[in-house]
C-alpha cells in the first residue's frame, strides 16, 4: 500500500478507535529507555494478530483517547528497533513484522512520527510468555484449549497436514515466476489445477495461493515470504569463526535447486587441491563434491521450513565443513539410524525434487533426489575415504542438525589415490 493511501486509512482508524485489526499503542520513555508499555504487552499483541487474521500496532498514539502522540526524532530508531527484537526474541517461533515511519496530524494539526508495525498471518501458531493469544474485537484474549487445537490443525503443526503443503499467507499463483514453471506443465490441462495436483498451490477457509513447495520452487526469491529459507555460505581461512579470517561469503536465496547448485560451487570454488607425488602427480580434492552435494541436497530437502529464525548454514574452514539444517530429525529418526533409515520430512517438497529435477555431474547419478536411502552413506563412505575420518551428525540445542566433513589428508587418503 503507497504511503499516502495508508495514511488516509489510519486517520479513518484515529477517527473510529481500534478493532480487530488495528491496536493503538503510546510509547512513555524514562530517559533513554522506553518504560511503558513493557515487552510482553506488545509481544501478546504481535502474537494475537499473527495466530489470526493479520493486523497492525500503531505507536505513537494513545489508546484511550486516540491522540497522535509521536516521537521525537532521537527516539524513533530506539522504538523500531525495540519492536523487532520483541517480534524476534520474545514470541516463540520468532513472528514476522514490517514497520515504516509515517507523519500524522494531533489534534492541533501538528504532523508528528508514528511507526507503523504491520503484522502478516502466520503459517506458525506463536507463543508470546508461555501463553497463546488470538485477536477478538478489540482485545486480545488467552485461546482456550479446544481453539488452540484447531488453530494447530489448521496450521499443520500437527502434522495432519505436512508443512510444505500448507498455503503461505500472502501469496497469488500471480507471484510465480513463468520461466520455473515450465518442468511441470502438461499440455491440455489448466495450471492453475496443476500447480494444486502437484501441492504447489494451496487454500484455507479464506485465502488461495502458494503452498510452501511453491514459494520453495516457482518464485524468484523465496525469501520474500520465508524470510529464512535460504543457504548462507562462509570460508574462513581458520579453523574458528572469526569475522578476520573471513575470505569468502554468499547468501544463495532463489529456488531451492539453484540454492543447491549456488552452494556447491561456493565448496568447489573455495577448497584447496593437494596432490601426492610419489608415483607421479595425483591430484586430491579437499572434500569429495558428490558427498558434498548430497549432503546439500538433505539440508534443502529434510530442514524444517516451520522454524522461522533460522537458515541453512554451510561453514568452510582449513580443517572441515559445517553444515548447519534447522530442525529436528524427523519423526522416530535417531542419529545412529541415519545411516539404515530414511524419514521424509517434505514429501511435496522431495517428490518434486526426485521427479522433475536433473543432479549435478558430481552426483554421479540423473535425478537430483533418488529416494533409495543412499545419500548418508554416500556422503560418510566418500568423506571417509578422503580424510581418513568419518563425518559427524549431531543435534545442536535439538533444533539443528550439524554435519561435520573433515578435509582432506594427503597421507591419509586410500589406496584409491595412490
Amino acid at each position: 500500500m503507497d504511503r499516502e493511501k495508508l495514511v488516509r486509512e489510519l486517520m479513518f482508524h484515529l477517527r473510529l478507535g481500534e478493532d480487530s485489526s488495528i491496536e493503538f499503542k503510546a510509547i512513555v520513555f524514562e530517559g533513554k529507555k522506553i518504560k511503558s508499555p513493557n515487552r510482553d504487552s506488545i509481544a501478546h499483541e504481535i502474537a494475537a494478530f499473527a495466530n489470526g487474521q493479520g493486523g497492525s500496532i500503531l505507536l505513537g498514539v494513545e489508546d484511550k483517547t486516540r491522540e497522535v502522540i509521536g516521537f521525537e526524532d532521537d527516539k524513533v530508531s530506539v522504538t523500531e528497533e525495540w519492536v523487532v527484537n520483541l517480534s524476534q526474541q520474545t514470541i516463540s517461533p520468532p513472528a514476522k513484522i514490517h514497520t515504516r515511519l509515517l507523519q500524522l496530524p494531533n489534534t492541533r494539526g501538528e504532523l508528528k512520527t508514528v511507526i507503523y508495525v504491520e503484522v502478516p498471518r502466520s503459517i506458525s501458531v506463536h507463543q508470546s510468555a508461555g501463553r497463546y493469544y488470538q485477536r477478538i474485537g478489540s482485545t486480545k484474549q488467552e485461546m482456550k484449549p479446544e481453539v488452540l487445537a484447531r488453530l494447530f490443525q489448521q496450521r499443520s503443526q500437527s502434522r495432519l497436514i505436512r508443512f510444505d503443503e500448507t498455503l503461505v499467507p500472502g501469496t497469488a499463483l500471480s507471484d510465480v515466476d513463468k520461466t520455473l514453471t515450465q518442468r511441470f506443465i502438461k499440455v491440455g490441462m489448466p495450471e492453475h489445477l496443476q500447480f494444486k495436483k502437484l501441492h504447489l498451490s494451496a487454500q484455507d477457509d479464506y485465502d488461495q495461493g502458494l503452498s510452501v513447495s511453491g514459494v520453495l520452487l516457482l518464485t524468484a526469491e523465496p525469501t520474500q515470504w520465508l524470510h529464512n529459507a535460504y543457504i548462507q555460505c562462509v570460508f574462513y581461512s581458520g579453523t574458528q569463526r572469526d569475522a578476520n579470517d573471513q575470505l569468502d561469503a554468499q547468501d544463495h536465496t532463489g529456488p531451492v535447486d539453484q540454492q543447491i547448485n549456488g552452494a556447491l560451487d561456493f565448496v568447489k570454488r573455495n577448497m584447496r587441491i593437494q596432490a601426492k607425488k610419489e608415483t607421479g602427480r595425483i591430484d586430491i580434492p579437499q572434500y569429495d563434491l558428490g558427498a558434498v552435494f548430497e549432503a546439500i541436497v538433505n539440508a534443502v530437502a529434510h530442514r524444517d521450513y516451520s522454524m522461522t529464525g533460522r537458515k541453512i548454514r554451510l561453514h568452510l574452514f582449513a580443517d572441515r565443513l559445517e553444515l548447519f539444517s534447522p530442525g529436528q530429525l524427523s519423526n522416530s529418526l535417531t542419529i545412529d539410524g541415519l545411516m539404515e533409515n530414511t524419514v521424509t520430512r517434505n514429501e511435496a517438497l522431495v517428490n518434486l525434487l526426485s521427479r522433475y529435477y536433473n543432479a549435478r555431474e558430481e552426483a554421479g547419478r540423473q535425478a537430483l533426489i533418488e529416494r533409495r536411502g543412499e545419500g548418508v552413506p554416500k556422503i560418510m563412505n566418500a568423506s571417509y575415504t578422503l580424510s581418513g575420518k568419518e563425518p559427524e551428525y549431531r543435534m545442536v540445542d535439538d533444533a539443528e542438525l550439524l554435519l561435520t566433513i573433515y578435509a582432506a589428508n594427503k597421507y591419509a587418503a586410500s589406496k584409491e589415490f595412490e
